[in-house]
């Protein structure tokens, strides 16, 4: 096979700053499309989970299904960020622009996030490959080609995904960007001076008003009260709740590095050098033939803002206006790496 070629991400040097990459982007999103909502339980019959779609064309799925057909068109998952949702700019970009390629579109939310409340006892965590193939197998109930897209976390749990089950992997290809591959590292990293003053309390909080709606008891509400690091939450919360007996048993048990090497089917992870989240990234020696790395430079967290010249502006989907600045890499590199391993567009 070829080997797979991309634009590389080169921004200005006065937008290499990695914070500035990681906080810029959401203020260049465009604006979120039209989604169809369909919700369905979680994989323990516990919690509603919102599917956010956005179709390339009408699809008659009762009618499909009631003849044995399954949806031919190519559907792309994303599976989103810590406290993400369609909402995110990451995925209303990836909206746009798997649907100018002719492809559906759907974010697949994790328990508590797309804003339907968790209520079970169990939220989502990184390494939770169960619900992802529950996820996965829902959908491919009504469609016949499934890719995916996991970003940061869900990217940590998409990767683990596709180490983990290997040729029984229910999308055809995948695609990870910013991902905490190695959770331990990526813990530490949160914990410097810039990184927890900067992101935590934008992290964390929102985290700590779901805990504390659940059905929790009174010592859990105190402990949590008194948090002040995403690490001390995972070891008294997110631990506990899914069956780890610490925040360091969570972090080995879900990190993706050690599940690389075992990757069946094609997998493109994307990180840059300069992720103020991350640790540990994957390198060639940890990983299976069917893992193409592209380790950038710059691009902060989930960022990759570009600036482009008069000549090279694109069209903003907020107000239909050009813009000098655009957060279409990620989007892109993605589809082009679709394009690479088969998939067929229909672009519009």
């Amino acid at each position: 096979m070829t080997t797979f070629t991309y634009n590389p991400f080169k921004p200005p040097f006065w937008l290499t700053n990695p914070h500035l990459q990681s906080i810029l982007p959401k203020f260049f999103a465009p604006k979120a499309p039209t989604y169809r909502r369909e919700v369905e339980k979680d994989s323990l019959d516990e919690s509603d989970i919102a599917y956010d779609f956005y179709d390339a064309h009408p699809i008659e799925h009762s009618e499909n299904s009631e003849n044995g057909e399954l949806e031919q068109t190519p559907l792309i998952v994303l599976f989103h960020g810590m406290e993400g949702s369609s909402d995110s700019h990451y995925a209303r970009a990836l909206a746009y622009q798997m649907h100018a390629q002719g492809w559906h579109f759907v974010v697949a939310h994790f328990r508590s996030c797309g804003g339907i409340p968790a209520s079970g006892r169990v939220f989502y965590n990184a390494g939770d490959t169960g619900e992802v193939h529950y996820m996965l197998q829902n959908l491919s109930e009504k469609y016949a080609n499934i890719y995916a897209v996991g970003v940061s976390l869900g990217g940590n749990a998409l990767a683990k995904y596709m180490g983990e089950y290997g040729e029984k992997a229910l999308c055809k290809g995948a695609a990870v960007i910013s991902a905490p591959v190695d959770m331990s590292s990526a813990a530490l990293s949160m914990h410097s001076f810039l990184s927890h003053r900067i992101y935590t309390p934008y992290l964390l909080n929102p985290i700590i008003k779901k805990a504390l709606a659940n059905d929790i008891t009174q010592e859990e509400i105190d402990s949590i009260k008194a948090v002040n690091r995403i690490s001390d939450f995972d070891d008294i919360f997110t631990a506990p709740r899914h069956g780890y007996r610490s925040n360091n048993d969570y972090y080995h048990s879900a990190s993706a590095l050690p599940y690389l090497r075992d990757v069946k089917k094609p997998l493109l992870l994307i990180s840059a050098k300069d992720d103020p989240f991350l640790g540990f990234t994957a390198t060639a020696n940890d990983v299976s033939d069917c893992v193409t790395i592209i380790d950038t430079k710059h691009g902060g967290h989930i960022g990759y803002l570009r600036y482009r010249s008069d000549k090279g502006r694109a069209k903003n989907n907020t107000n239909g206006k050009s813009s000098k600045f655009d957060i279409n890499w990620i989007p892109e590199t993605v589809s082009a790496y679709f394009n690479w391993i088969g998939v067929e567009s229909h672009k519009k």
